[in-house]
This record gives C-alpha cells, sequence and structure tokens, in this order.
C-alpha cells in the first residue's frame, strides 16, 4: 500500500509539473502522421450529419467535447450491469457507446478495442470527452480493463465520468483516486475525420 501510495504521488507531483510546463509551452498542431481511425456513422441518409472532429485535425473540439460531456451527464445515477449498454445499465465501454452513439457513431464494443482508438494525449494536455483507459481490478495487470471519458480538467484535478462497477454511472476526481491513479494505462483523443 505504501509503494502504492508513493506512487500516486509521484504521478500527481508529475501531472503538476507537466501542467505548470504546458502553461508556459507554444501550442503545437496536431501532426498528420497520427494515427486516424475511422468511425461509421450509423446513419445512411444521403444528407447524414456532420461527424464529430470539426477541428483542423479531425479530432474531437473543445466545444464538441463539452457537449459529448454534457449529454454523459444525463446518465448520472444509472446502475452498473455487466454487459449493459442502455440507460436501465450500463458497462464502462457499453456507458461511452451508447453516449457516443447519441452523436450518431458507433464504436467497437470492448475498452480494450476503444484503447486502441484515436491518438494518445498526456494528462497535461486532457480535455472534456478525451477517453481515459485503466488497468481492472488486478494493478499488476498490463491490459485495458475500464474506460472514462473526461469532464473537467483544472489544475490538480481531472475529473471523470464512468460506469463503476460498484456506483454506477458516476463522476470521480482521478486526481485524488488512490484506486484509479496506480491503474492508469493512456488517454486518447477520438479522431472522427475532417467534415471535408
Amino acid at each position: 500500500f505504501i509503494a502504492q501510495k508513493e506512487e500516486a504521488d509521484r504521478k500527481a507531483a508529475d501531472l503538476k509539473a507537466a501542467e505548470e510546463a504546458a502553461k508556459k509551452a507554444p501550442v503545437l498542431q496536431t501532426s498528420t502522421e497520427d494515427k486516424k481511425a475511422p468511425v461509421t456513422t450509423t446513419n445512411q441518409e444521403s444528407n447524414p450529419p456532420a461527424p464529430i472532429g470539426g477541428g483542423t485535425s479531425g479530432t474531437v473540439t473543445a466545444a464538441e467535447g463539452q457537449a459529448i460531456v454534457a449529454e454523459a451527464a444525463n446518465y448520472l445515477g444509472t446502475p452498473y450491469v455487466w454487459g449493459g449498454k442502455s440507460p436501465g445499465g450500463f458497462d464502462c465501454s457499453g456507458f461511452i457507446n451508447y453516449v457516443m452513439g447519441d452523436f450518431g457513431f458507433e464504436l467497437t464494443r470492448s475498452s480494450y478495442g476503444l484503447a486502441e482508438l484515436g491518438r494518445n494525449v498526456k494528462l497535461s494536455d486532457l480535455r472534456p470527452g478525451d477517453l481515459m483507459f485503466f488497468k481492472g481490478r488486478n494493478v499488476n495487470s498490463t491490459n485495458v480493463g475500464h474506460v472514462s471519458m473526461v469532464v473537467e480538467v483544472q489544475e490538480n484535478e481531472i475529473k471523470m465520468i464512468h460506469a463503476s462497477s460498484s456506483r454506477g454511472v458516476v463522476i470521480d476526481n482521478f486526481t485524488a483516486s488512490s484506486y484509479y491513479v496506480p491503474r492508469f494505462i493512456k488517454a486518447k483523443r477520438l479522431d472522427y475525420g475532417n467534415r471535408d
């Protein structure tokens, strides 16, 4: 437990240092060499709605991330159901899939599969709508077993919404979590292609 606490404290200090450095660093354009993960739309009309991703890099813009987060918040308190993918009950990836489905997109169903989409994002660069991936219950695992969505980023605080197996859909402060900090694997920003 002491080693986990020290690791959590170290990650929190690294996060704070990274946030301070990010404030001083110039804004960089996203490379066109970043992996692009196309997402198919479920709407086959002749004029389908424009996909999320109006930014020049094709990734979810800050405003779009806020819209996604607002939709996700509508499901706070929904119970956890293993394999659940509806407002009657969600598991973690079912929740992300359902929310994104409200925007006309169909994603892969597993947290592990979701972790392969989009591009990696540093903790210091997170914004609402980004996804965070974690080990499951086994902290010694190297496999993705849980996914959450970033809802708010402030200095020393990253809030995320997710379907917790014990509490249903909730918002947690990642940075202050002794459970999630040592299980963090990576964060991703999904890419839905350009609007052209």
